[in-house]
């Protein structure tokens, strides 16, 4: 058995000034809990793919890839990359190279998402959205 953490980066809102966080912060923020997760022991970190100004990351590989550098055996993963709304071969090659950049650790989750933003961003119709996936 494996245990792990994912997370979907979001920029909450501050509940005492409604602010929300600023990105280069959380992404400080994000890359420290992963250090952490690694430091304690935890088998995989999983990061989510959102197309929304209210979710930082938009491309998992780029942050995971900095994770891969400041963590020594976690494995890295996505949860999900939104395989319907991308190009699978881009897919392929991103994630191909952060697993070498990891050393092997690298996980890929694919999945439709559960939001629907990225299919009009990516230039599909949503009436295609079931044969997408």
């Amino acid at each position: 058995m494996e245990f792990g953490i994912s997370m979907f980066g979001d920029l909450a809102l501050d509940p005492k000034t409604q602010i929300r966080k600023d990105p280069a912060q959380r992404m400080a923020e994000i890359l420290e809990e992963i250090k952490l997760a690694d430091e304690v022991g935890l088998d995989i970190f999983g990061m989510g793919e959102h197309h929304r100004a209210d979710y930082l990351v938009s491309e998992p590989e780029m942050l995971l890839a900095a994770a891969a550098s400041i963590t020594k055996n976690i494995k890295l993963g996505s949860a999900v990359t939104v395989l319907s709304s991308a190009d699978p071969v881009r897919i392929y090659e991103s994630f191909s190279m952060l697993d070498l950049i990891s050393k092997g650790r690298a996980e890929l989750m694919v999945g439709r998402g559960s939001f629907i933003e990225s299919f009009p961003l990516f230039g599909f119709n949503l009436a295609d959205y079931e044969q997408l996936f």
